[in-house]
């Protein structure tokens, strides 16, 4: 394969973008043909699991966590003398840690966030800001960044703050993070002749949070701050960078791999960021998954096995602590410049658990700088709200079930009830509705599931119930809306042909979980999974009639989707009427306290089931194995187990014509 400069360096190219930069310049003395091998380690979307521990659960899980991490971080730093070390965002928010640390008792000014603590023993050399950071607000993800940020809702205030910078940028205030930096470390390279050598390398960074961001979190952002496209952004900058003559630019990316036409409001640009001249390196997050691998494998210009996107060497490294992002970059030194030899080049994501019974141990010194926030977690999941006659899973949650759905729709529409007539009188007579969807659906591994015991009821059920940190959002539909929501919802399915006699899966898994909203309030309807996507919903009524495309509701949801998350036709923040300051767990938690004992009574039942099809051969899905006898409480009764794969999983069949 053809050798990569490190940084194209055509003056002409350079002229277009930005009329300022010219040639790469040649640091002296360092003949060509000298090598070196240098690690670009990634971590990313870790969401604030700092410990191997379950915190729905109150126990131990192996199977993430960032103190497994470290040691994966400390093996790679044995095998590679040169390494840098950077995360890719998504850092501070996803875990009830997380939240007792933002939303229950905040660190003070002086005192650094937990998984920053536990990042700064590893010594990173850089990082970028996920959609996930500002979920919480601009003043605390300026405290604890410890980044003063002159903007409305920031803080000027300088606060404790990772030991390594964050660049953004594509996000402006004033701006809230510096858009780029070079860091600098001394490598062991070989010259020619085989000897060693010492010789400093300069990186350049630059970071890039997804554009939706502001649809996302509107509440928090809007009039605030502004965000370009990803490309637009590169365009900018990338010439200011090279201007300070990096050997190296990485580009740290919390998104990934798209070929569909470019937009500047899209989610995952990677794919489009690659071919901006410019970039040598490309970290990808965002999409809990694992780049390269299979999930990539057939796309235009991507190499899923190597990993390279468009002859960029690019690597995504899972989520919640499970893997690290490696980049083996082999440099070769031409025309008195590093370049990349692209043929030595190569990625990988290494797990924490290669097989299910065998997981790297945890790193000892991670625990301990974490341990008094842990207790206190525990203490604060475990204050008491009530309890429960009925368990409440989200185990088979697609295929009918609405036991940990039912609650949240309950509290929501509660809550719209009582607060819309005080803000809008005039629409105090129209029906309200809730959506709700199951986060927790197994996409994490076995365990990742909501699963409530009847007994007593805590703060953590909340959470478990609830995973996100959203707010309740009321927005107003009409039927045609309504019906056009479900549809899109019902995407979740693959199109199930009845004359088949192989197996078909039911769930189609481009279509993630918490997109399939399911809606109570007083609708029924049933999802056809033999029709094509968008003629799916039949017999759409409330109470008993049909709905008429000219009939009004309001819906009540979250931030997320009433702002356009999800892409959702007629959800794109124009439509709300209500917006309410507290999360959704609260509003959820409050609800159950007021219930004190709660029971099926308390709850409406399901309020969707699929068509009748008889077919000729199985249908089937993956779930958690050995859990019918939840399946047969709950009143699903036509799904029955096949194999138990061994690992907490099962392919489970589902009888469609009962």
């Amino acid at each position: 394969m053809p050798q990569r400069p490190a940084t194209p360096l055509i003056l002409a190219v350079a002229t277009l973008l930005a009329g300022c930069a010219g040639p790469r310049w040649k640091a002296p003395g360092l003949p060509d043909g000298a090598r070196a091998t240098v690690a670009i380690l990634e971590t990313t979307d870790i969401h604030s699991n700092v410990l191997s521990y379950d915190y729905y659960k109150l126990r131990p899980d192996r199977s993430l966590g960032y103190e497994r991490t470290a040691t994966l971080i400390r093996r790679a730093r044995e095998r590679f003398a040169n390494s840098f070390l950077f995360d890719d965002g998504d850092t501070i928010q996803g875990s009830v840690l997380a939240d007792y640390q933002a939303l229950a008792k905040p660190p003070a000014c002086d005192r650094e966030l937990a998984i920053y603590r536990a990042m700064d023993a590893l010594g990173y050399d850089g990082g970028t800001i996920g959609n996930h950071e500002f979920n919480y607000g601009l003043a605390f993800l300026s405290q604890v960044t410890g980044t003063p940020m002159n903007v409305d809702g920031g803080t000027q205030r300088h606060c404790s703050g990772p030991h390594f910078p964050l660049v953004l940028a594509n996000v402006d205030g004033a701006p809230i993070f510096k858009p780029w930096t070079i860091v600098s470390k001394t490598i062991a390279a070989r010259a020619p002749d085989g000897s060693r050598i010492e010789v400093p390398l300069r990186v350049g960074l630059i970071g890039f949070a997804p554009p939706p961001i502001m649809l996302w979190d509107r509440q928090h952002l809007a009039g605030k701050v502004t965000v370009s496209g990803v490309v637009e952004a590169a365009r900018k900058y990338l010439p200011q960078i090279r201007a300070r003559h990096p050997d190296l630019v990485v580009a740290l990316l919390h998104g990934g791999l798209d070929t569909a036409p470019y937009a500047a409001g899209m989610e995952n640009g990677g794919w489009h960021l690659a071919a901006v001249p410019g970039i040598d390196v490309l970290l990808l997050g965002h999409s809990h998954t694992e780049f390269p691998g299979p999930h990539y494998a057939g796309m235009r210009d991507v190499d899923a096995t190597r990993g390279f996107v468009r002859g960029v060497p690019a690597v995504m490294g899972g989520f919640f602590g499970k893997d690290l992002g490696l980049i083996r970059l082999a440099l070769v030194r031409r025309h008195g410049r590093w370049t990349v030899d692209r043929d030595e080049t190569r990625s990988e994501v290494r797990p924490i658990c290669p097989q299910q019974d065998r997981c790297v141990p945890v790193d000892p010194e991670i625990a301990p700088l974490v341990e008094k926030v842990h207790r206190a977690t525990i203490a604060y999941v475990d204050t008491p709200i009530g309890s429960t006659a009925l368990r409440m899973s989200s185990y088979f949650a697609d295929e009918g079930n609405m036991t940990a759905l039912a609650p949240v729709n309950a509290a929501q529409a509660d809550y719209v009830r009582r607060e819309l007539p005080r803000l809008h009188p005039e629409l105090a007579g129209v029906p309200v509705l809730s959506a709700a969807a199951a986060f927790r659906t197994g996409f994490g591994g076995p365990d990742d599931y909501t699963d409530v015991a009847p007994g007593p009821l805590t703060l953590r059920s909340a959470a478990d119930l609830y995973f996100y940190p959203n707010t309740l959002v009321a927005v107003k539909v009409d039927g045609a809306g309504l019906k056009a929501w479900l549809e899109k919802s019902a995407q979740r399915f693959n199109r199930i042909d009845p004359a088949k006699s192989g197996e078909q899966p039911l769930i189609d898994v481009r279509h993630v979980g918490y997109n399939f909203d399911q809606i109570q309030g007083g609708i029924h309807y049933v999802i056809d999974v033999s029709r094509p996507v968008g003629q799916r919903i039949t017999r759409l009524t409330y109470h008993g009639r049909p709905v008429t495309p000219d009939q009004s509701f309001i819906v009540a949801t979250n931030n997320y989707r009433a702002n356009g998350g999800g892409h959702f036709p007629g959800l794109d923040g124009r439509h709300i009427v209500l917006a309410a300051p507290d999360s959704t767990r609260e509003i959820l938690a409050q609800w159950l306290r007021r219930h004190r004992r709660l029971r099926a009574t308390d709850l409406e039942p399901a309020s969707w089931r699929f068509a009748r099809l008889k077919t000729r051969g199985l249908v089937v899905f993956t779930g958690a194995s050995g859990k019918l006898d939840v399946a047969r409480a709950a009143g699903v009764d036509n799904v029955r187990q096949l194999q138990d794969h061994g690992d907490g999983t099962a392919t489970w069949a589902i009888d469609l014509s009962r």
